[in-house]
């Protein structure tokens, strides 16, 4: 049975903490490093409710994508939700190690998973990682499809594969479109706008994408058509914990560390629910006069 210190080494060498953001916060938040671990549970959040699943597991490490403490803390008191993590965490003998950004960039990483998922065969990065002579490093992926499919049946094997959620897939541009290669990168996307439209694909599959941003980058195509496909952020990452697992089942095979390695399926989107709009927009016959209170400017 490895010690902690031996798998967390392990890890690293998978997402090396020097390649993370400068603004990230990865590596190990809790654990000793003389203890034993035997069981492994990868997720997404390091959220009470995922601790608690590996409490209930068994497990001696939580590996997750997202940070505990991205921007800092001065108190781990159990009266805060991050500090009850903290607790439940010592407690119970679990660590916890985070690869965020430098699982992203990795080779293979988030947007591996993601593409892996809709069943894409990757080409390149969108954004290589200048430290990479191989040029497979770097952030998001440069897809092709075996077959083209219209934007409309994209999405929908999008909302087939990816894990459900209350949000589903939006799509932004013509349902009727074909797309043929298609830019995906796991997690929020908007800021690689400017590559995806270098890149000359026909769709970028992203998430958390917002009004304006994805507005203007509409109205800019004005040198052929390119869809918008936005998940939700976790469905999007989720992936990337079975890759990652699988990952670490690979490593414990090869050292004899018999390790069992799980991976949650406990949705932690924050969002539960959707109610598809109905209603239509009023004439402006029905509409409410200047007089009428109920069109007062808001």
């Amino acid at each position: 049975m490895p010690r902690l210190s031996e798998v967390i080494t392990a890890l690293e060498n998978l997402w090396p903490a020097e390649r993370a953001e400068s603004w990230d916060a990865v590596g190990t938040v809790a654990g000793d490093p003389d203890q034993e671990v035997a069981r492994v549970l990868f997720a997404v959040d390091p959220v009470q409710e995922i601790v608690d699943e590996a409490v209930k597991l068994g497990a001696d490490l939580l590996v997750t994508h997202h940070p505990l403490y991205l921007r800092g803390t001065t108190t781990v008191a159990a009266s805060t939700f991050k500090g009850r993590v903290v607790h439940t965490l010592i407690k119970n003998d679990i660590a916890l190690h985070v690869a965020h950004t430098n699982a992203d960039t990795a080779d293979p990483g988030v947007s591996d998973a993601l593409a892996g998922a809709l069943d894409l065969r990757v080409v390149r990065p969108l954004v290589p990682d200048p430290t990479d002579p191989a040029g497979r490093r770097g952030l998001g992926r440069i897809c092709e499809l075996d077959h083209p499919l219209t934007v409309r049946d994209l999405a929908a094997r999008a909302a087939e594969r990816l894990p459900a959620t209350a949000q589903g897939i939006r799509v932004a541009g013509d349902p009727e479109a074909l797309v043929r290669t298609i830019a995906v990168s796991g997690g929020s996307g908007d800021s690689l706008f400017d590559q995806v439209r270098a890149a000359g694909v026909d769709a970028f599959l992203t998430a958390d994408l917002r009004h304006h941003p994805a507005s203007e980058f509409m109205a800019a195509g004005a040198h052929g058509p390119l869809a918008l496909l936005d998940a939700a952020h976790w469905a999007t990452e989720w992936p990337w914990c079975e890759l990652a697992a699988a990952q670490l089942d690979e490593i414990s095979d090869r050292a004899g560390w018999d390790l069992r390695v799980h991976v949650s399926r406990t949705v932690t989107d924050p969002w539960t629910a959707h109610a598809a709009s109905t209603a239509a927009l009023p004439t402006s016959a029905s509409r409410p006069s200047s007089s009428d209170p109920l069109g007062a400017p808001n």
